[in-house]
């Protein structure tokens, strides 16, 4: 499809690609512009604050993803196992087995931190309490349940890392499967 005929979800998926492999500090424009197959001209036409407004696209894209495919399934009626084991299979997905960088850990770095904390914040806030929800319906107390998701979030986020640095996506995985038994478990809050 020719570039100017894609679709603004098309583009941004296109964009997320590089901001994962470079986050807000590495994307140059021309590299964006390269990935979309667009002119400078026409992404600053479609997204005039440029590479600002695009990534609050990406942000928005990515919230609404998740909240699609991993919040709203958290928050849905059925037994809490299998409602974190849907969470658990979205992420696999968008993170291709571990293969993908997030770009949220891309955009907590450097000078985008301070740029878009509020949309940050808010996909984080979100994420940790669509767990705890879960959670809480699991029989836990509300504060048991947050500390629980915070420490889910961590992990994921921990082991996609880790899972990078020794080039062994196996370790996200690893860390996936055994994820909903350990925050399910009764007893004491594993530390991290």
């Amino acid at each position: 499809m020719p570039p100017a005929l894609q679709s603004r979800d098309a583009v941004v998926g296109q964009l997320l690609s590089v901001l994962r492999r470079t986050g807000y500090d590495g994307a140059s424009l021309a590299e964006l512009s390269k990935a979309t197959g667009l002119g400078k001209s026409s992404l600053y036409h479609h997204f005039p604050a440029g590479k600002d407004d695009m990534v609050r696209a990406v942000l928005e894209y990515l919230a609404r993803q998740l909240r699609q495919n991993v919040f709203v399934p958290l928050h849905a009626h059925g037994e809490p196992l299998s409602r974190l084991n849907t969470m658990l299979r979205a992420l696999d997905t968008f993170y291709a087995h571990g293969h993908e960088p997030c770009v949220l850990a891309q955009l907590v770095m450097g000078t985008s931190r301070d740029r878009f904390r509020a949309e940050l914040t808010s996909i984080f806030t979100e994420w940790t309490q669509a767990i705890a929800h879960t959670l809480i319906d699991a029989g836990f107390s509300a504060s048991e349940a947050r500390l629980r998701a915070e420490d889910a979030v961590l992990r994921v986020q921990g082991a996609l890392l880790v899972a990078a640095g020794l080039d062994d996506d196996r370790v996200f995985g690893r860390t996936l499967s055994s994820l909903a038994f350990t925050l399910l478990a009764v007893g004491e809050r594993p530390t991290t």
